[in-house]
């Protein structure tokens, strides 16, 4: 990815990697252990280190106050069944965000991450049993509902505004709850 220097300069940038889209679904499944080396390296490199990338080269043309903001998912903090490697990339992206929250908040950038609920994507479309993940979603939703992206949109908004300067380096999840069982 290569930024050039903008004629108006940003507020903000979003930057989203899904990490199950490149993945080698062999290694999603089954044991950790079945994970290769260049799979394990390719997640990481998907998910952790390209927001690294958007950062360093954001930084360059984004103004003070600014947002970046990325996606993660709740597999980063349990061990979930068929996200594997993804769940490890997801826990090196999460600590990539309150490092870059650390070191670009003193130019005046904010990083946070929403951790995303379950839904119908083309991206859980790649997890072996999505169909069941998104029935127990629902399931465990507070209310019933699965989350919206319209609702994750809307999250995402409120972080890249001037409403949410006192917030960086931060995981906020939009599950509907899911995350609190």
């Amino acid at each position: 990815m290569v930024f050039n220097k903008p004629t108006v300069e940003a507020k903000i940038l979003c930057s989203t990697a899904d990490t199950s889209a490149f993945a080698k679904k062999e290694e999603l499944g089954g044991s950790i252990l079945n994970s290769t080396r260049v799979g394990f390296s390719q997640a990481l490199d998907v998910s952790a280190y390209s927001l690294l990338a958007v950062a360093k080269a954001g930084a360059n043309i984004l103004n003070n106050p600014a947002s970046i903001v990325t996606l993660t998912y709740m597999g980063s903090d349990r061990a979930l069944p068929n996200y594997n490697t993804i769940g490890i990339a997801k826990a090196a992206l999460e600590s990539s965000v309150r490092y870059l929250a650390r070191d670009l908040g003193q130019v005046g950038l904010r990083v946070n991450a929403i951790s995303a609920g379950a839904m119908k994507t083309l991206a859980v479309s790649g997890i072996k049993g999505h169909a069941d993940l998104l029935k127990i979603s629902q399931s465990e939703t507070v209310d019933g509902v699965n989350v919206t992206k319209e609702k994750e949109g809307n999250t995402c908004a409120f972080l890249m505004s001037d409403l949410a300067t006192g917030l960086t380096g931060n995981v906020i999840f939009v599950d509907k709850g899911v995350h609190l069982r």
